[in-house]
């Protein structure tokens, strides 16, 4: 299990600051709504993630898993393996798509001859950040639940909790990897012919470089991942007569119904004593 477990830090170090900088990219952009009298806060956008994610996981068990099982005879649509892998598929689409959205941003911003003004509002609608956010709200559904449902069926049941706490140990791996790397990043692009992420005007930075250099890292961790995934081998399924209880209550059943149809073959009327 802990192969798996490494393999979902990588993504955790990609997506931590990833929030930040949306945000960011938010401030620069026109946020107004109904005729520029309501204008959104940056921080908000993060709405549509959120509710991406709750539509996501409603169609899962309702569309998704019936579709899958078609194909797979797996009564849960896919493994918790395979949903995971999903997962991290998606999450890389999702950091593409936001390096997409910075270079047409920064080439907006160019066009208004904007790139000097950090503080200028940028003509192009914030909701061009609408599909990353939706696209790692849809990521988090097969990752997280994928993990959680790993650990907890793939775990002993004696440790259980345990394998459970591995899942928030690496959200806090990750978190602070993920600060390691934008410091690492800031410290040494400054040196060269621009610094990736600036800390006071975004339009002269590269952020579409960090989009690309973190995908590049996530796609590396897919590739092992798969590797560890193909070699994994599920635990045994426990039997449900485990300690007889369960045989027990079986028995019983199939004596009490075996009695009731006896009963019914000699008219009803009577019982049948043993």
């Amino acid at each position: 299990m802990l192969p798996i477990w490494a393999a979902a830090i990588l993504p955790i170090t990609a997506y931590s600051h990833q929030q930040s900088f949306s945000i960011q990219q938010a401030r620069t952009m026109d946020r107004h709504l109904a005729g520029h009298s309501v204008q959104i806060p940056p921080a908000t956008m993060s709405i549509f993630e959120i509710l991406t994610a709750l539509l996501a996981v409603s169609l899962y068990d309702r569309l998704f898993v019936p579709f899958a099982r078609r194909f797979t005879r797996n009564p849960a649509g896919i493994t918790s393996l395979q949903r995971i892998g999903v997962g991290f598929s998606v999450n890389i689409l999702g950091t593409l798509v936001s390096a997409l959205v910075e270079i047409k941003r920064k080439a907006a911003a160019a066009d208004h001859n904007l790139i000097d003004k950090p503080t200028a509002v940028i003509p192009m609608s914030v909701f061009w950040l609408v599909p990353q956010y939706s696209v790692r709200g849809l990521a988090a559904v097969f990752v997280t639940v994928g993990k959680l449902e790993f650990f907890y069926d793939q775990s002993p049941e004696s440790m259980r909790s345990t394998a459970a706490a591995l899942y928030w140990i690496a959200m806090a791996v990750g978190d602070y990897g993920g600060t390691l790397m934008v410091s690492l990043i800031h410290k040494y692009t400054e040196k060269g012919d621009g610094n990736w992420i600036p800390n006071r005007n975004l339009n002269r930075g590269r952020l579409e470089y960090y989009f690309f250099f973190v995908s590049g890292l996530q796609v590396l961790n897919l590739v092992y991942y798969l590797l560890c995934s193909r070699l994994y081998t599920y635990k045994a399924m426990e039997e449900l007569s485990e300690g007889g209880e369960d045989g027990d209550l079986l028995e019983l059943g199939m004596d009490e119904n075996q009695s009731r149809s006896m009963g019914e073959s000699n008219g009803g009327g009577g019982t049948i004593k043993e």
